[in-house]
């Protein structure tokens, strides 16, 4: 790959001679939000859900998920880069400059939730709550009262999830981010003068003609892809399954990827000397790893083997 690739898919002529540009990232975005849900109403059909909840509950979903990728963003501090939570701090209402760009995975799977719990939430209301009454009236529509978990909801979106971060990492091609150390690997991609990081940015010692960089954007997205085959696979195969699996294995799935993308990230946001991203990507592997263990052997098995190790801690009597 020996090119440069733009940022901006198309321009819309404005009426004062100026232009509004359309940026690849947020095109892809917005891809890779609806191939998810698509393959969300595939599940939902064939799990026998209504697969308009799916939609539904997808606008909630993106509005608090884009304000938890956003928030993530602010808190945090890239290294290399000027922008940060002191920038922020500084200039709040770059907070609202989405177009400035800067959204972070993990808040953006919690606001995420965080919408469609409050969609599984609005649905279970009776017609008669001011709610529903007033929703009605407004759209004019019949309400009906339907009762759905928010984990089922979720583990119809979970597979979706993955394959929506998988299309969407390739908007940091486009910006020319997300990009890893120098390679001499076949598959190193070159990264003009302009995006470099500080520390790659003297190009005596890094020619912009000859370096190439690892595609750190490639390889979570490849990372992606597979975790949203194995969460279809399982969702067909694992019959013991139960609601809320599919986000826990996805958890493990992510958490570890996420661990090893981030030794390509010389722009991650470090705490102690450590990226933040595989803090919290550790967590989630041992947390989901632990919850998804402790549903299916049992609380009565675990607290045998609490009571065990109890036991074993203990002195011997003489």
């Amino acid at each position: 790959m020996d090119f440069f690739p733009s940022a901006i898919a198309f321009s819309i002529p404005l009426p004062d001679g100026s232009s509004y540009p359309i940026y690849w990232y947020g095109i892809l975005i917005v891809v890779g939000a609806l191939a998810g849900a698509y393959v969300a109403t595939l599940e939902a059909k064939r799990r026998g859900i209504d697969p308009d909840h799916v939609w539904n509950g997808l606008l909630l979903a993106l509005v608090f998920g884009v304000i938890g990728a956003r928030l993530y963003h602010v808190v945090s501090s890239p290294r290399g880069s000027s922008i940060g939570f002191d920038y922020y701090l500084a200039n709040p209402l770059e907070i609202l400059n989405f177009r400035q760009g800067g959204l972070g995975i993990y808040g953006a799977v919690v606001g995420g939730v965080l919408g469609i719990f409050l969609y599984t939430r609005l649905i279970r209301l009776d017609a008669e709550h001011w709610l529903p009454r007033a929703l009605a009236a407004i759209f004019r529509f019949e309400w009906k009262t339907v009762n759905i978990s928010v984990l089922q909801l979720i583990d119809l979106g979970a597979p979706g999830l993955a394959i929506g971060q998988a299309i969407g990492r390739w908007g940091n091609f486009f910006n020319q981010e997300l990009y890893g150390y120098p390679t001499t690997f076949p598959w190193g991609i070159p990264i003009d003068a302009a995006h470099r990081l500080p520390m790659f940015s003297d190009v005596t010692q890094y020619p912009v003609e000859t370096t190439r960089f690892h595609p750190t954007f490639l390889y979570e997205s490849l990372w992606n892809l597979a975790t949203a085959i194995i969460l279809l696979l399982v969702a067909r195969r694992w019959h013991k399954a139960k609601p809320g699996d599919l986000l826990l294995l996805w958890g493990v799935a992510y958490g570890l990827g996420r661990f090893l993308v981030e030794f390509q990230r010389p722009d991650a946001w470090m705490i102690s000397g450590i990226a933040t991203a595989q803090l919290i990507g550790i967590a989630l592997v041992v947390l989901c790893g632990v919850a998804l263990m402790y549903r299916h052997t049992g609380p009565s098995k675990a607290q045998l083997a609490a009571e065990r190790a109890k036991q074993r801690r203990q002195p011997r009597k003489q």
